[in-house]
């Protein structure tokens, strides 16, 4: 196959319409199967594009006939729908504008409404208010078309309007209207209070627990009453016999309310079976009122039922029976979280909905007196965990205080609130405040894009290729304050990933948040991706050998290069990076040479074993250390030891997941990952630290369950060899020693066997 004409297998997005199409036929779960039925359908339409040719997916440009800086929808794997993302139906903003000019709905007047003289007022109003929002970086193509006319950048403003003017019946180029300004880009949050609230309020009350409050405070009473009637006519011994008519008249009472009970409390059914203790009773009750004598069978039937409910709980009315009913009313009087989401979800409302909230303990607090009278909720009450943690999510704070309480989890998260951090950095460059703002905004929104699937080494979209943005390159002015705002930025994102999840590879939109710091900062360093291995090239950048190198000045003569048996100075010496044919990109056939020649593979690449490019792409990574080195080079204060027990621990509890787990290649690939992150913590520890860390690891292995001791043994001795200055074979073996991996085309040895067999 010819390496310029490669395509993308529809294979993956077959399985992927099958699996949605699937979940939305039998999932129980109605919300989940719509959720299902729009996946299914988007697959669809990638499938039928990529069919008849208008969608090339593993392009730069996947639309035909849309060019590369318009925002593609992409679903899962980077496949594109051939739906524009700033596409789709008219905003409400747009519909009052055309109904309040009187211009027709639709795009293109829309987009001519804004080129009238009203309209570049309009929006040189709402650049110099920062009254806006931006959901894809299209809409701030007009606002700077504006901003470049009142500045006097004639030429520029209409070259970016010679660009996008084609494109205006299909694309939105103005921003939706937004009561709130931006606030200190230091303080992020994953969600806002409206997004709290809005989760809040719809939540439902729980049927199980309304069930069970119904029968606590409706059913229970009336099978209390019911039975006491009864007990009158056995205390006068004569069940089922001719009895008194105030009796009868009282009996005919109680059957009015349980019909009316009955019609207006409908969650419970059991009082329904005639078999139930009310059945029964309420069923006997009936035939007495009509005047019917109830036959011998009856009257049994009624005896038993009676005598088994005074057995459990005691008469009506008796000590036992009230301090029953007594705990019983206590339980049912408890709020549920329906309703204490609700509280809280008023209190949300008081705050700034567009924003997180800065103070959660004030929306957290206990029930107030005013507002148990409100409610009917009792005063003092605690806000249960459930409802805590949806509020958490929308706490704001730095990135530092957010890792610290739990609400940022992962480096995936972290990697979604980086963009607002970065922006402010980035666009600190821009002296015209009003400029500087909508490039904030127009940078996050660019985040938001998600990535495509590309092949031939091409590298996305990037923020400067915008048109409109490249049209105000010259407005930056490049100061040294700048720069050392954007080193300051790129430290303090660097350590706080890294100390935040010490055992997990930093995720490519971090990386990419990284490396546009770095060269924000001036420096020339190399932030290399995770590569794909399903359509992995064969062949990795010159970045990855840069990267190398820069490992090679940190780990020179280490544990880790022991370990992992790596002649760092050979790789430093390598020099032959040079053009190539995919879109010129430098490469190194010395790197992709050794890459193989470490996985022990004869061709550099392979269409048909996945793992085959893995084990390629995963000695890459253990070469350049997956940007550890690079991040290190930054002169971040870390505490390397402690980081090295953090990535030991993950690694033992990713172990502790393999066990009874039917797919744990996954799992074992993240555990090589974590031991690798935890090699390099090591080698830069110091020396007393290593020569202690083999024995810690001894201990902490010996406090796991049997499945994660006899599965990792292994890796443990296999550590500890190399601490004490050994080394492993050529089979990464040591003695019962074992270096640990995360791909293989065979059986991996830690899945070779059952440790309980």
């Amino acid at each position: 196959m010819n390496d310029n004409h490669l395509r993308v297998n529809p294979g993956y997005p077959l399985g992927q319409l099958a699996r949605a199409f699937t979940t939305a036929q039998t999932h129980e779960d109605a919300d989940t199967r719509e959720r299902a039925d729009l996946r299914a359908q988007r697959w669809r339409l990638v499938l039928d594009g990529m069919a008849d040719g208008r969608l090339d997916i593993g392009s730069r440009t996947p639309v035909a006939g849309l060019p590369a800086w318009a925002t593609p929808v992409v679903i899962q794997g980077g496949f594109a729908t051939g739906e524009p993302a700033a596409s789709g139906p008219l905003r409400p903003d747009e519909i009052e504008r055309s109904q309040r000019l009187g211009v027709p709905a639709d795009r293109r007047a829309l987009f001519g409404s804004w080129l009238t003289d009203a309209g570049l007022a309009e929006l040189g109003h709402l650049l110099d208010s920062g009254r806006y929002r931006l959901e894809h970086a299209e809409e701030a193509a007009l606002p700077v078309v504006a901003w470049l006319l009142r500045t006097g950048h004639r030429d520029s403003a209409l070259a970016v309007l010679e660009e996008i003017a084609p494109y205006a019946d299909r694309l939105r180029f103005t921003p939706a209207p937004n009561d709130q300004i931006a606030g200190d880009p230091d303080v992020v949050y994953r969600q806002t209070a409206g997004d709290a609230r809005a989760a809040l309020a719809a939540r439902q009350p729980n049927e199980q627990i309304e069930a069970m409050r119904e029968a606590l405070t409706v059913w229970n009473p009336f099978a209390d009453d019911l039975l006491a009637l009864w007990c009158e006519t056995e205390q006068a011994g004569r069940i089922g016999a001719a009895t008194p008519g105030d009796w009868l008249r009282r009996a005919a009472q109680l059957l009015d309310r349980y019909q009316h009970l009955a019609a207006t409390n409908t969650r419970c059914t059991k009082h329904r079976r005639r078999t139930s203790n009310i059945g029964v009773l309420r069923n006997a009750l009936e035939r007495r009122v009509a005047g019917e004598e109830l036959t011998p069978r009856e009257r049994g039937l009624v005896d038993s039922v009676v005598k088994a409910m005074l057995r459990k709980r005691g008469r009506p009315g008796s000590p036992a029976h009230t301090a029953v009913r007594e705990e019983q009313a206590r339980e049912a009087a408890r709020p549920t979280h329906h309703q204490l989401a609700g509280l809280v979800a008023t209190r949300l409302g008081a705050l700034p909905q567009g924003t997180g909230i800065s103070d959660v303990e004030w929306v957290l607090r206990p029930v107030e007196a005013d507002e148990a009278e409100r409610s009917d909720l009792p005063a003092g009450w605690l806000i249960p965990a459930p409802i805590v943690r949806v509020v958490a999510r929308a706490t704001a704070g730095t990135l530092e205080q957010l890792i610290g309480r739990g609400v940022i989890g992962s480096a995936e998260v972290l990697a979604r609130l980086t963009p607002r951090l970065a922006a402010a950095t980035a666009t600190s460059a821009y002296p015209d405040a009003a400029l500087r703002t909508l490039m904030d905004v127009t940078y996050q929104a660019f985040r938001n894009r998600r990535s495509l699937l590309l092949l031939n080494l091409q590298h996305q979209v990037r923020l400067a290729e915008l048109p409109w943005v490249k049209a105000v390159d010259f407005a930056r002015v490049d100061t040294s304050d700048a720069r050392r705002q954007a080193h300051r930025a790129l430290r303090r994102l660097a350590a706080a990933a890294v100390g935040g999840f010490p055992a997990t590879v930093l995720p490519n939109p971090l990386i990419a948040e990284l490396s546009t710091l770095s060269r924000q900062a001036g420096l020339d360093l190399p932030w290399v991706e995770e590569l794909a291995a399903d359509i992995f090239m064969g062949t990795f950048s010159a970045k990855f050998l840069q990267a190398a190198k820069v490992a090679g000045r940190w780990l020179t003569d280490s544990i880790y290069a022991r370990y992992y048996d790596i002649d760092y100075p050979a790789v430093v010496g390598i020099d032959d990076t040079g053009k190539r044919r995919f879109r010129r990109v430098r490469t190194s056939d010395a790197f992709d040479r050794l890459c193989r020649d470490r996985a022990g593979a004869r061709h550099g690449r392979s269409w048909f074993n996945v793992a085959a490019n893995g084990i390629i792409i995963e000695q890459a990574q253990i070469l350049t250390t997956h940007n550890l080195a690079t991040i290190a080079e930054l002169g971040v204060d870390l505490a390397w030891r402690e980081l090295a027990g953090h990535s030991l621990d993950s690694a033992l509890r990713l172990v502790a997941r393999v066990h009874g787990n039917p797919r744990p290649l996954a799992t074992v690939k993240n555990t090589a990952y974590a031991w690798r992150q935890m090699l390099f913590f090591l080698s830069l520890s110091t020396p007393a630290e290593q020569a202690s860390f083999a024995q810690y690891a001894e201990h902490r292995l010996a406090d796991q369950p049997a499945t994660v001791r006899v599965r990792m043994s292994p890796a443990v001795a296999g550590l500890a060899h190399v601490i004490e200055g050994g080394t492993f074979d050529p089979d990464g073996r040591a003695g019962v020693g074992r270096r640990l991996l995360g791909w293989t085309t065979e059986e991996h040895w830690m899945l070779g066997h059952d440790p309980l067999d």
